[in-house]
């Protein structure tokens, strides 16, 4: 007799024990807590034959975009094949929507993973991973409406609910709807308080408004519990250091840095994504960081070449070029250009469009910055700015897209391209010191000084 959830969707298992590991992995999952991967490695040896199982492990793998973890996928998928007969329709999908993953086909993946959530609206995995590459693929309307389509499906009384709260309030955060995203958020937070991804799409809120002072405040209250979230405990370290640097708290910044960012030296790509980030963001605004980029660029030295997600290449790209280190970016730069040349002969998958339109033209412009070629920085961003969302991340993270682009423009002396990008970006965020003094620079290159005057006075009132 085969046995449902703890949700009630159905499952070809038969071994309870197996099944009850299987669900505490997914509550991992859900709650970036613990180590799931090892989790339902449990539930496996319980069970060897548990379909669902085998599908976690292997999404767990795909979504860490680490190229070095396909052929783990092969094998898994491989041993799926042996178990079809046995799957039943539910978990047919999953395998498939495993097997475009590891071909590269994101967009069919998260179609398949619909039709799932179309029959198996509680089906807590499938809308994990559906929502997860999503956001890989930057869709952020389906960020929102994917949760919103099973919300329905979903009551206070079925176990994970306060997750798919928060899955909610980042699409909906994704999509400029701050109010209902905060109020989402908060609410999942009030439900279970080690929810670290709906503290964390609060603070994207927070972030997206400018508030500063707010975003500090909410996240240094909550730091025990996000700390807490092994998966996502950098990420969150990283949001709180965007606040203090906004603010000039360039100390602060670095404290971050080098406690819960990087003091454990971790080599997982989803870490040193934010370490890049932060690292690239005092490089622009001239804060000494001493010999951090010289750790952090040889840890992303044996990805040089992996052309396997452009987000990623993107910040391996950033520890390259401000570290000189040109054999690694010169190889990073042939594996782009071979990748994005790979679609015109049919296939390759979605990373061929993302590293043609913006991967690669944007790793050219951060080369070009790091060896202070700016107008030539310039050329490569620009096109890219306003297509960025096509190769996934967050409107926070892909804004290190349009700082390295106005602060190109600074250094090249393009000043009247300078000061529009900050009138774009004083009317989004105005209470952004950081925007108010990119402002008072274009206005003094362009010999304002009244304009420039009123801009630094705005951003030292706003720092206060």
């Amino acid at each position: 007799m085969t046995l449902n959830d703890i949700r009630g969707e159905p499952t070809s298992a038969t071994n309870q024990a197996a099944l009850d590991i299987f669900e505490e992995a997914v509550t991992q999952f859900l709650g970036f807590t613990g180590d799931p991967v090892a989790t339902v490695q449990g539930a496996l040896e319980e069970d060897p034959g548990f379909v669902l199982a085998h599908c976690l492990y292997a999404h767990l793998m795909v979504t860490a975009t680490e190229k070095a973890l396909l052929p783990t996928v092969k094998e898994t998928l491989h041993t799926l094949a042996g178990l079809a007969d046995s799957a039943n329709e539910r978990e047919r999908g999953h395998i498939a929507a495993i097997q475009a993953w590891h071909d590269g086909e994101l967009a069919k993946a998260a179609d398949i993973l619909a039709q799932v959530l179309l029959d198996h609206p509680r089906d807590a995995m499938a809308l994990q991973i559906a929502h997860l590459t999503d956001f890989f693929l930057g869709h952020s309307q389906t960020l929102r409406d994917r949760i919103a389509r099973v919300l329905p499906r979903w009551s206070k009384d079925t176990p994970g609910y306060g997750f798919v709260l928060g899955m909610h309030a980042f699409g909906l955060e994704e999509c400029a709807d701050y109010a209902a995203a905060e109020e989402a958020g908060r609410r999942a937070v009030e439900i279970n308080a080690n929810d670290a991804w709906a503290i964390h799409a609060v603070a994207h809120v927070m972030e997206m408004q400018g508030r500063l002072g707010d975003g500090v405040d909410w996240l240094t209250a909550r730091r025990a519990e996000w700390e807490a979230a092994d998966i996502l405990s950098v990420h969150n370290a990283w949001h709180l250091a965007l606040f203090h640097l906004d603010l000039g708290h360039d100390e602060e910044v670095l404290r971050l840095y080098d406690g819960p960012v990087r003091a454990e030296r971790s080599d997982l790509i989803i870490d040193k994504l934010d370490a890049s980030a932060m690292l690239w963001r005092l490089h622009l605004f001239g804060v000494d960081v001493g010999a951090r980029w010289e750790e952090l660029a040889g840890a992303w030295a044996p990805h040089a070449g992996d052309a396997h997600y452009a987000f990623n290449d993107m910040h391996a790209m950033m520890a390259f070029a401000a570290t000189g280190r040109d054999k690694e970016a010169d190889t990073q730069l042939r594996a782009l250009e071979a990748r994005a040349g790979h679609g015109d002969a049919g296939g390759g998958g979605d990373n061929v469009m993302m590293t043609r339109q913006i991967g690669l033209p944007v790793c050219r412009g951060l080369l070009a910055f790091g060896r202070g070629n700016y107008g030539e920085a310039v050329e490569h961003i620009l096109p890219a700015r306003t297509i960025a969302q096509r190769f996934g991340g967050s409107h926070a993270q892909r804004d290190i897209i349009g700082l390295t682009l106005i602060e190109a423009a600074l250094r090249a002396e393009n000043f009247t391209l300078a000061r529009a990008l900050a009138a774009e970006r004083t009317a989004l965020k105005p209470t952004s010191p950081r925007n108010w003094r990119f402002a008072a620079r274009a206005h003094e290159g362009l010999g304002d000084k009244a304009e420039a005057g009123a801009a630094r006075a705005e951003a030292a009132n706003l720092a206060h």
